[in-house]
């Protein structure tokens, strides 16, 4: 027997809306730049709480056009809190990741997440604390990729399930993606011995 939910999410261009006037309340840029996890870029600075600062970079991995709907859409599909996620400012635009977790559900607005449980999906429009844009392929290179503390930005969609999912419709399995990667050698092979 199907389970009734209670809430009901609306297409993404509303939740946009809703997404923009929440940064127009707060008086932040409008303007967004989607990124996801591969646009994340840690790095060492004994400076910063815990010692890493976090950055990105949209010149090495461009998100495409609709990356973030696509990444609304798959995570529409579960049963887990979605979250609209402002990580600062950069250069009068609001850097934002679409994420999704059940991990997300006790954070209420005493800890920055404006809820919308109607929808399932909270709001976290963050400080006004500036980003740096990450241009340097070695500064990129030699980011921190392990051994950081987990945060709410690891609950976000990756590049190569954003690919699975506009090629196959969904995101694969495992098993599917390493037999996709052998026939992918395969088929270099067979293009090499020609």
């Amino acid at each position: 027997m199907a389970t009734a939910h209670r809430y009901h999410r609306p297409p993404f261009e509303d939740t946009l809306v809703a997404w923009k006037a929440v940064l127009k309340e707060r008086r932040l840029p409008q303007e967004i730049v989607w990124i996801l996890e591969e646009n994340l870029c840690y790095e060492k600075d004994d400076r910063a709480p815990g010692g890493i600062k976090l950055g990105f970079q949209v010149q090495f991995t461009p998100l495409p056009s609709d990356g973030a709907k696509f990444t609304y859409h798959h995570f529409a599909e579960t049963d887990a809190r979605m979250v609209f996620y402002r990580l600062g400012s950069s250069r009068g635009r609001s850097v934002c990741m679409v994420l999704c977790d059940k991990w997300f559900e006790p954070h209420t607005e005493k800890d920055g997440y404006l809820r919308r449980d109607e929808w399932l999906i909270s709001f976290f429009p963050g400080n006004r604390d500036e980003m740096e844009e990450i241009t340097d392929r070695e500064r990129w290179q030699k980011r921190v990729v392990r051994g950081r503390p987990l945060t709410a930005v690891d609950f976000c969609m990756t590049f190569a399930a954003l690919r699975e999912l506009k090629a196959h419709g969904r995101v694969l399995e495992p098993n599917e993606r390493m037999g996709l990667n052998i026939l992918r050698s395969m088929g270099e092979l067979s293009q090499q011995s020609k």
